[in-house]
């Protein structure tokens, strides 16, 4: 196993998997605290969301923002539409983000970034490491169904996931002493943490609103029940995009290497808790805890 120490130089591949991906922010604490120096970003969704964020140097004005958010904040942030391709537009979540994080160019990141994004028509992965950061963020975190696609230079594109749910590749020609990777579609933990209870609807909420906050709330129900249940069509969409991330996962994790693997349990929570932000951070960082605190430093 490879010697890590203060100032290892690191390549973080931060992989998709909605809200599990803000244990990424308990990831990159921990290499922090540890003097490990970050020197490039690749991001696919969830990772190109925090990774971007994190290269912007405003990780910590996130971070205390996540950390406040409730069911009700996120049905807030969700711009309805049926119009096209999806259930949400997400121009109303991408300005909040820049109104906290501001207007950025990738290229002027304090490191190398690289978000990763699927273009529909020509089924090939598309790697933004220039121009806008939240359009590039927006493309990569398009989940089909749920986010309709984007149209960035002339292309067509949804979530990275669907190709590329662990972005490796990205990083290959990088000067840095290792490659961490964290994969948000670990194997299935047998203990899934309480499920919070739900929050009383807001009588004034139009029905469309109400639809959609049903449906976060199936989605936010325990995975092991006995008795199977209505998903609805969304849900159904939205756990079988899980299952084919966690296969591709495998696959490239298998053909690509990296030097490390942060792992963090498929079922830790579902794709829309982001309410579970204190708890995903934590185990974020337990993790990178358990995967790097035991390797033999000089």
């Amino acid at each position: 196993m490879t010697e890590h120490g203060r100032g290892t130089t690191v390549s973080l591949v931060l992989g998709s998997g909605g809200a599990r991906g803000l244990a990424h922010i308990g990831v990159i604490r921990w290499l922090e605290e540890h003097g490990y120096q970050i020197r490039s970003i690749a991001g696919c969704s969830m990772g190109a969301l925090i990774g971007g964020i994190y290269a912007a140097g405003k990780l910590s004005e996130y971070e205390h923002w996540v950390r406040s958010i409730t069911r009700m904040d996120i049905m807030a942030l969700l711009d309805l539409t049926w119009d096209r391709g999806g259930l949400v537009r997400g121009d109303r979540l991408i300005d909040t983000l820049t109104n906290l994080v501001g207007n950025v160019l990738i290229e002027d990141l304090e490191l190398p970034f690289t978000a990763v994004a699927t273009d529909l028509e020509r089924q090939k992965e598309v790697w933004i490491n220039s121009g806008n950061l939240f359009d590039a963020i927006r493309a990569s975190i398009a989940i089909p169904l749920l986010f309709t696609p984007f149209r960035y230079r002339g292309l067509t594109l949804v979530d990275g996931g669907v190709l590329n749910p662990v972005p490796i590749a990205p990083t290959f020609h990088d000067d840095t002493d290792i490659t961490v990777a964290v994969n948000l579609n670990g194997p299935v933990l047998e203990e899934v943490a309480p499920v919070p209870e739900p929050v009383e609807a807001d009588p004034e909420a139009a029905p469309l609103h109400d639809r959609v906050g049903r449906f976060i709330q199936r989605l936010q129900q325990n995975k092991t029940e006995a008795r199977p249940r209505d998903w609805g069509a969304y849900g159904v969409a939205i756990q079988a995009f899980d299952s084919m991330q966690s296969s591709i996962a495998r696959q490239k994790l298998a053909a690509y290497p990296p030097d490390e693997i942060i792992e963090v349990s498929r079922n830790a929570c579902q794709m829309l808790e982001f309410n579970r932000a204190a708890e995903m951070i934590s185990l974020g960082y337990q993790k990178a805890e358990k995967c790097l605190g035991a390797i033999k430093r000089p």
